[in-house]
């Protein structure tokens, strides 16, 4: 009869997966046509379902459009686990059959289940929880025999019952039995298929996948508490003696056996399992990224003066005597130029050049990294681009300075003469993108307007922002709408960002499933291309990086979207306008914001401008601006296009601009010596003087 019931139950639930996961493939497969038809409509966009891959990170691993263990047909989780049990863990003392024995019970005929991969799952299923619930007639006729007479021995077994345990532990104490030996084994070979699970999904899902997996536990575990009613009904003494074990057991906790390789003792030992390990969203940092590839990786903790923590990264190679400093835009991090993995990340190429890598990364994350423990979240993030190039960029450079100067000294690469003189040991260039090119521009102007340093040899600026007054659309209406409500929406949306962890990781879980499912993504591209004017980066793939994460991302101020849109406004690059007279005295000694363009003038190293023609979000007649300045101003400057949109200078590198990047590095040399520059004032003004060093 057990036998009869546990066949019966396990030919349901296989059905019940079959036909739950049909009718979810076909309404995915309907959303993925219809898209797909949107696509083929919109003009345009025809072959865009061509080019819809690598969205993520070369590093990884492109697994298939489902999970492994959906590839071979519905329902056959049970049949993967298996295998991943068999090969994978020594833990479990269940004994699984494997494929072959499968294989001899279907030639015996033993198995009245048709040979498929579904049966073998289900069979692997009961082996695992009925094998030794199987009864014959005589034993049911038993069983309900005694079912009659339960009332009268749960009065009298259960005194009898407790007494034998209370009295067996404090004469032998804790003793393995035989029959207790099995049982605790049966219970670690559960939780060591749990952990077969765990490690089975253990990689990045989309929500579809998770939808998935979620359906195949949910009727996992509808089944089995079935089976376990059924079991009581027909085997009522088992059942109570299992009820009485596990109440008299102190095992409240879930642990997980596990053996780590490379240990002195290879014995499993139990750690606890963790429910939000089985998110497994990609919480990669740029530093699983670099090691991954078999880079050195150092990471170097900078704080600004106003107690902002950054974090500097660094590919070093710490015997060279010419470095790079990458700095990224709005929106990104560092994980922006290595995100492409070794032939087209600009960090990687660089440092395969012999250039001392450094990777900047701006204020603005949602964990709000602050020497003041206390700091509200309105307090952190009230900065605008002026913060950017007075601050952060100020900071990092020096830590480059003070970290390459102490290397250089203690390999004894500098001689004496070297040692004397103020000229710096090494020479370093700077790659910029979008924000971070407005900010290097302002950085180098207020240096040398306070007569400092700014250590630098070489700029390259990719579709720098500063003039914006030739945008879309929607650029201008949302430029509008900051200018006219600033005073009611700075205090209520101190900063872009998505708010909760939650939210983040659906983010980040809905990246996937653009990436399954083409045609969708394909639609939510094209519906964000038209937002930003027909901008054609690859925005969906963007949020599916890991800096996009549910612990933590890149956020954007308001008081940065409020100086760009007063940027557009004046049609002017100059900083920020604190909205009176007095408050810009104070600050810059001036009614008006500095004009930044106007000291163009006072960069003394060369510079090199490069524009897209797809980018939308600062055009090319944008970026010619800050050419046109510079090169009226006696800049040593140089101008180029590509065929780019504007997230395709960091995220798409093609071998044409990564040639042309570092061909320009290659210029300099470490042993050029620079032009210096010495500032006078006379009469208020600031007059730039240039001598030729010897």
């Amino acid at each position: 009869m057990q036998r009869l019931v546990d066949n019966f139950l396990a030919v349901t639930k296989e059905s019940v997966k079959t036909i739950s996961y049909e009718w979810l493939n076909i309404i995915l497969r309907l959303i993925n046509g219809v898209s797909a038809m949107l696509l083929a409509i919109l003009p345009g966009k025809t072959n865009m379902l061509e080019g819809i891959h690598g969205w993520e990170l070369r590093p990884s691993f492109r697994g298939p459009r489902l999970p492994r263990w959906m590839e071979n047909g519905v329902s056959s989780f049970n049949q993967f686990v298996h295998e991943l049990s068999m090969d994978s863990d020594s833990a479990s003392s269940v004994d699984y059959s494997s494929g072959e024995d499968v294989d001899d019970d279907d030639d015996d005929g033993d198995d009245i289940s048709p040979a498929s991969p579904l049966s073998q799952g289900s069979r692997f299923s009961r082996a695992s929880s009925y094998s030794k619930r199987r009864k014959n007639w005589a034993h049911l006729i038993f069983s309900i025999s005694v079912w009659l007479l339960l009332p009268a021995r749960l009065i009298l077994g259960i005194p009898f019952y407790l007494y034998s345990i209370f009295f067996s532990k404090s004469l032998k104490g804790p003793t393995n039995t035989p029959e207790r030996f099995q049982t605790s084994h049966v219970h670690a070979g559960r939780k060591a298929l749990d952990h077969v699970v765990e490690l089975a999904t253990d990689r990045r899902r989309g929500i579809i996948e998770d939808l998935h997996l979620g359906m195949e536990i949910c009727i996992e575990t509808i089944f089995d508490g079935i089976h376990k009613i059924a079991a009581c009904f027909l085997s009522p003494v088992d059942s109570l003696r299992a009820l009485l074990r596990w109440s008299s057991t102190d095992d409240s906790s879930a642990y997980v056996a596990t053996a780590t390789l490379a240990e002195d003792d290879p014995t499993p030992t139990e750690r606890k399992s963790r429910v939000n390990n089985s998110l497994n969203t990609d919480a990669r940092t740029c530093q699983d990224v670099i090691t991954e590839l078999g880079y050195p990786y150092e990471a170097i903790r900078v704080v600004t003066d106003d107690g902002y923590v950054l974090l500097l990264e660094r590919i070093p190679r710490r015997d060279a005597r010419k470095a790079v400093y990458l700095q990224h835009g709005v929106f990104d991090s560092s994980m922006g130029w290595v995100s492409n993995g070794v032939v087209g990340s600009p960090a990687f190429a660089a440092f395969d050049q012999g250039y001392d890598v450094f990777l900047g990364n701006f204020r603005g994350l949602v964990s709000r990294e602050h020497v003041n423990k206390n700091l509200s979240s309105r307090e952190y993030w009230r900065y605008s681009i002026n913060e950017n190039g007075t601050q952060d960029i100020p900071a990092m450079i020096e830590k480059i300075h003070e970290v390459k100067t102490s290397e250089l000294k203690s390999l004894s690469e500098i001689d004496k003469t070297e040692e004397t003189s103020t000229e710096q040991p090494y020479k370093l260039c700077a790659i910029c993108h979008s924000l971070g090119g407005a900010a290097i521009l302002m950085y180098i102007i207020t240096q040398q307007v306070e007569q400092k340093p700014h250590r630098l040899s070489r700029v390259i600026l990719l579709s720098p922002a500063g003039f914006h007054h030739d945008t879309t659309f929607a650029f201008t209406a949302l430029g509008y709408l900051l200018l006219w409500f600033s005073p009611i929406l700075q205090p209520l949306v101190p900063g872009f960002y998505i708010p909760t962890r939650f939210f983040r990781m659906l983010v980040n879980k809905l990246a996937r499933d653009f990436r399954n499912y083409p045609a969708v993504g394909g639609v939510v591209q094209t519906l964000i291309g038209y937002l930003l004017g027909g901008d054609s980066s690859n925005w969906v793939g963007v949020l599916g990086l890991p800096h996009y994460n549910m612990n933590d991302m890149p956020g954007v101020s308001f008081g940065i979207a409020l100086h760009l849109a007063q940027l557009k406004r004046a049609k002017r690059f100059r900083m920020f306008d604190y909205g009176s007279a007095s408050a810009n005295m104070r600050a810059y000694g001036t009614p008006e914001p500095l004009d930044l363009g106007e000291y163009y003038g006072l960069i003394d190293v060369p510079v090199d401008i490069v524009a897209g023609t797809k980018d939308r979000v600062i055009r090319p007649s944008m970026v010619r601006n800050h050419y046109r300045l510079m090169r009226d101003a006696g800049v040593e400057v140089s101008y180029n296009e590509f065929e780019y949109a504007h997230l395709d200078f960091t995220f798409s590198h093609r071998e044409e601009l990564m040639g042309y990047v570092m061909s320009r590095l290659l210029l300099v040399s470490p042993n050029t010596k620079h032009k210096s520059l010495r500032l006078k004032k006379k009469d208020g003004e600031v007059v730039a003087k240039q001598e030729t060093g010897s």
